[in-house]
C-alpha cells in the first residue's frame, strides 16, 4: 500500500514539475514573441526595399548580412576608393550581388530608396541625403534602429571626455550581477544584429558620439552625459550645434527616464531643466545635498541624500588615477543604482583595471614610466591626463587639427611638463598657446615626424623618476587609422626599447 501511494506521490511529482516547465516555456515563448514584434514588423517591412548603407565602416558591415538574409535590395555607398576598403565586406558584397559606389562621387547615385543606413562619419545634412529624404526616404542608423528595436533596458553615455572610461565600468558593474549584458556604440562590436536575442532581462550600454546622437528622435532609458566642451568642430557648424547633440541621449526619455548630469560642467548641468525623468547630479567641486561626489578633503566617493552623506569608496581603494576617473566612477555609481546594489557596484569599481588607450601604463624602463593616453583627442583630455601626475611629465601630444582651441592646455602644459616633444599639424598651435603661458618657466621642445621617433628621443631625455605621457590633445587621422591605431604604435615603440 505504501509503496503505491510512494509512487502515486512521485508520479504527481513529476507531472507538477512536467506542467511547471511546460508553463515556463510558453512564458519564455509568448515572452519571446511579445519583445520580437517590433523587430518582427520592421523586417517585414524591409522585404524587397531599396537599402542604401552609407560607409562601409565597422558598424555598417554586419549590416550585409542582415539584410541579404531579409531579402532586401542593397547598395553600398563610401566616398573612399574600393581598393582600401574591407577585403572581406567586399567579397560579401560580391557574393550577395548588391551594388557598389566608391569614390568621392558615390552619393550621386543616391536616389531611389525607401531606407538609408548612414554611418556616423557621413553627417545627416549631407546634400545628397537630405535631397533623398525629401524624396520619401528614411534616415536612420545602426544606433538608432538598435534602440528602437531592442526590449532591454539601454544606458547610453555620452559627453566630450570619459565616455568610454565611464561606459567601460558601467558595463563591468552590471555583468558583476550576472544578467547578460552587452557593449556597444563606439565601444564593443555593432550590436542591431544581435536585437533578436535580447530580453527586457537584459543591459545594453551604449558609448555615443555626436555624430550617432545628432538626428536621434529615440533615447535610451538611463542616460549619461560626463561633461560638455568644445569638439569635434571641424565637423560640426559650431559649438552650438555639438550641444544639440548630445541633448538626443535624453530628448525622448519619458517621466521614467534616469538622467545622470556633471554638476561642475556648466552646460550639463543646464540639461536637468530641460530632463524629462528623474536627474542625478555628481560633482568634485560640490558638496551636493542630493547626488555622488568626490570628497577631495578626505579622498573618499559619497552618496548624497538630503544633505546626509555615505561614504562608498576611498581614493586609494580603486586602480584609476586623477579626479577625472573619480567623477566617471560617480556618474557610474548613479547610472547602475536602480539596477544594481552597492555592495556589487563597490566590489566591481575596485577591481576594473582600466581603459586601454586611456592612461594605460605600459611600462617601467630605468625609472622612467610611460603611459598610453591616446585617447586624449581634445585640449579637455590632455588636461584631465596631466593632472592625474604629480611626476615631472615628459609630454608627447599633437596630431591632426579639429580646429579647436589650445589655450586652455597650453595653460596646463606650462605649469606641468618639463619636455614637450610634438608631431603633427596642431604642432605649432600647441607650442604657441604653451608659450603663451610660461612667464618664465623653461621647457624643451622639440618636433618628431611620428610616434617612432617621438618616443626615442623622450627615451634619450628622459631621467629616473621622469612620466612620459602620450596625451596628444589632437585627432590621429594625419598619420594613423585612429587613436587605438596611434597607441598601439607607441606602445610598440616603448616595448622596442
Amino acid at each position: 500500500m505504501s509503496e503505491n501511494i510512494n509512487e502515486n506521490l512521485r508520479n504527481n511529482e513529476i507531472k507538477l514539475a512536467n506542467e511547471k516547465i511546460e508553463k515556463s516555456e510558453k512564458a519564455e515563448i509568448n515572452e519571446r514573441i511579445h519583445k520580437n514584434e517590433r523587430l518582427e514588423e520592421f523586417e517585414r517591412y524591409i522585404i524587397g526595399k531599396k537599402i542604401a548603407i552609407i560607409g562601409l565602416g565597422v558598424s555598417n558591415i554586419p549590416l550585409l548580412d542582415y539584410f541579404y538574409t531579409r531579402k532586401a535590395k542593397v547598395t553600398i555607398f563610401d566616398k573612399r576608393e574600393k581598393e582600401v576598403l574591407d577585403k572581406e565586406a567586399l567579397q560579401k558584397i560580391e557574393q550577395y550581388h548588391f551594388e557598389l559606389y566608391t569614390g568621392e562621387n558615390a552619393l550621386s547615385h543616391l536616389v531611389g530608396f525607401s531606407l538609408i543606413f548612414r554611418s556616423p562619419s557621413c553627417m545627416p545634412d549631407t546634400k545628397e541625403i537630405v535631397e533623398e529624404v525629401e524624396r520619401g526616404a528614411i534616415l536612420t542608423t545602426e544606433i538608432e534602429m538598435l534602440l528602437k528595436l531592442c526590449p532591454a533596458t539601454v544606458i547610453g553615455i555620452t559627453g566630450t571626455e570619459g565616455k568610454t572610461t565611464t561606459s567601460s565600468i558601467i558595463y563591468s558593474v552590471v555583468q558583476s550581477t550576472g544578467r547578460r549584458c552587452y557593449l556597444g556604440g563606439n565601444i564593443g562590436k555593432p550590436l542591431f544584429t544581435e536585437v533578436e536575442n535580447m530580453t527586457k532581462d537584459d543591459i545594453v550600454v551604449l558609448e555615443l558620439s555626436s555624430f550617432q546622437l545628432i538626428d536621434m528622435d529615440v533615447s535610451p532609458q538611463i542616460s549619461v552625459v560626463t561633461n560638455i566642451y568644445p569638439d569635434h568642430l571641424d565637423v560640426h557648424k559650431s559649438y552650438e550645434e555639438y550641444r544639440e547633440a548630445k541633448k538626443n541621449i535624453f530628448k525622448y526619455q519619458d517621466s521614467n527616464g534616469i538622467l545622470v548630469l556633471n554638476y561642475d560642467n556648466e552646460f550639463t548641468r543646464e540639461f536637468a531643466k530641460e530632463a524629462n525623468g528623474k536627474v542625478i547630479f555628481f560633482s568634485s567641486k560640490e558638496k551636493l545635498e542630493n547626488g555622488y561626489i568626490y570628497d577631495n578633503t578626505d579622498g573618499v566617493i559619497k552618496y548624497c541624500e538630503d544633505g546626509l552623506r555615505r561614504h562608498i569608496i576611498k581614493k586609494q581603494d580603486i586602480k584609476l588615477r586623477g579626479i577625472h576617473n573619480y567623477e566617471n566612477i560617480c556618474a557610474v555609481l548613479a547610472a547602475t543604482s536602480s539596477i544594481v546594489d552597492i555592495e556589487k557596484q563597490t566590489k566591481a569599481i575596485k577591481e576594473f583595471n582600466g581603459v586601454e588607450h586611456r592612461l594605460e601604463f605600459v611600462r617601467e624602463l630605468n625609472g622612467v614610466k610611460w603611459y598610453n593616453d591616446s585617447i586624449g583627442t581634445s585640449p579637455a583630455s590632455t588636461i584631465a591626463g596631466l593632472k592625474s601626475f604629480d611626476e615631472n611629465i615628459i609630454l608627447l601630444a599633437g596630431g591632426s587639427d579639429k580646429g579647436l582651441d589650445y589655450s586652455e592646455v597650453g595653460r596646463m602644459i606650462a605649469e606641468k611638463v618639463g619636455t614637450l616633444i610634438l608631431t603633427g599639424p596642431t604642432s605649432s598651435k600647441i607650442e604657441e598657446a604653451t608659450k603663451a603661458h610660461l612667464n618664465g618657466k623653461k621647457i624643451e621642445f622639440y618636433y618628431c615626424s611620428n610616434i617612432q621617433e617621438a618616443v626615442n628621443l623622450a627615451n634619450e631625455v628622459a631621467r629616473s623618476g621622469d612620466v612620459v605621457l602620450l596625451s596628444p590633445a589632437s585627432a590621429s587621422f594625419d598619420l594613423y587609422k585612429n587613436f587605438a591605431d596611434r597607441g598601439n604604435k607607441f606602445k610598440d615603440a616603448v616595448k622596442q626599447l
